[in-house]
Order: structure tokens, then C-alpha cells, then sequence
């Protein structure tokens, strides 16, 4: 009996997506238990657009995320993190594998806090073989995670740390040029709120950080922007 799988895919890059449809063709094709119905989106307001639209006629059952797109355009989702956690509380059982073009010790923590994918994948470590493989484990409940990745939480799985939205949205509109006393009319905090979680990300992101703009190379440096 076949077992018909809806898949998001959520990917700008036509290659990248081209080769996650290449590769589930080839899983069909080996073991033909496998049937996929494969939808896409190359932004986030799509993909928000194609969740709602799913939820009212089924849900979907895997989800292929990259999470460095654009932020969408009202920027409440500010990376694929955002839309990770909103389809993480709207699709029971749902199996999501992430990809990412770096990696690294606190967008992974993260990601995995957060999210808790069933794969996570770095690209400049794909071939066409691993993302079968790691297609194929998830398919069957089995995690899959590139060897960067496996390093990463082998060494970084104490770390406690997290970036909530008001944080990663918080750096967002200083990345943006926002200045620190129009803040409180974006984000739901006051000036002294705000002040205070700077100082913390200060502290977190880099004990010489003296200013916003240092603070905002650090984040991007560790692909919190």
C-alpha cells in the first residue's frame, strides 16, 4: 500500500529545490511505498500562505526548511527559525529537515531548542547520496544530521543560551538602523526592557562588545542575522 506524504519545500535556490525533487523521484522509484505530493515556496509569506491553505484541506508531513531566506514583508518571521516553531504548534507529527549554508555553536543550540528537527543538513556538505540517505532516515524516524552538525552537538549541547523572538527581532531592527528609543514602538517592552536585553546579548555575544555595531557584527558572525 502506497504511503502518500505531503511535502513542503521551502527554498529559494532552483538548484536546492530541483534536487530535493530529484531525490524523493529516486526514493519513489526504489521503494514504491513511498508516494509524494511536493509543494513549494521560495519566501516565507508564501510558505505561511501554503501552511494556512493546507491546514484546511490536510496537513503536511514533511517539511524541507531553509532558514536563511528573507524575512517577510510584515517582519513578524524574521528567519525559517520563526516559521520552524509556528509549524512545530500547528502539525502534530509533522518531520522537518533543515538546511543551512553555516553552521555554528549558537544558531545550532537554537535551532535545536526551538525547533528540534528530525534532519539538519549544511549545504556545502550535501552530495546527491547524503541527502538521499538523510531523506530516507527521516522517512523511517531516524535523524540525520551532517557531520559538522554532529561535532557541533556533541561539543555545544550544554550550552543553555537561547535567542527568544524578541532578541533576534530586537538585533533585526538595529541590523536595520532603528535607533534604540524608537524600539519599544516595534517590540513590547520599554526602553529600560530593551537596554537590559541589550546588555545581555553584549555579554552573550562578546565580552569586548561596546556598541550596537559591534554587537550586530557579532550576531552576524554567529547567523543570528
Amino acid at each position: 500500500m502506497k504511503n502518500n506524504i505531503n511535502i513542503l519545500i521551502i527554498e529559494d535556490e532552483p538548484l536546492i529545490v530541483d534536487g530535493y525533487v530529484r531525490a524523493l523521484d529516486f526514493i519513489s522509484q526504489k521503494d514504491n511505498s513511498f508516494g509524494f505530493k511536493i509543494s513549494t515556496s521560495d519566501n516565507y509569506d508564501m510558505a505561511l500562505q501554503e501552511i494556512d491553505k493546507a491546514s484546511k484541506k490536510f496537513s503536511f508531513d514533511l517539511v524541507f526548511l531553509n532558514i536563511n531566506l528573507n524575512s517577510s514583508k510584515d517582519k513578524k518571521i524574521i528567519s525559517g527559525e520563526d516559521v520552524g516553531v509556528k509549524l512545530r504548534s500547528l502539525v502534530f507529527n509533522l518531520k522537518i529537515i533543515v538546511s543551512m549554508r553555516c553552521a555554528n555553536n549558537y544558531l545550532l543550540t537554537n535551532i535545536f531548542k526551538n525547533i528540534n528537527p528530525e534532519g539538519l543538513l549544511i549545504k556545502n556538505e550535501l552530495t546527491y547520496q547524503v541527502l538521499i540517505e538523510s531523506i530516507v532516515n527521516v522517512l523511517h524516524g531516524i535523524p540525520s544530521y551532517t557531520s559538522s552538525v554532529l561535532k557541533h552537538i556533541r561539543q555545544h549541547m550544554a550550552n543553555d543560551f537561547i535567542l527568544d523572538t524578541i532578541d533576534r527581532q530586537l538585533l533585526y531592527y538595529l541590523s536595520e538602523g532603528t535607533k534604540t528609543k524608537d524600539l519599544p514602538e516595534l517590540l513590547p517592552l520599554s526602553l529600560r526592557g530593551l537596554e537590559k536585553r541589550k546588555r545581555k546579548l553584549k555579554q552573550i555575544l562578546g565580552s569586548q562588545i561596546n556598541s550596537d555595531k559591534e554587537l550586530i557584527k557579532n550576531a552576524k558572525m554567529h547567523g543570528f542575522l
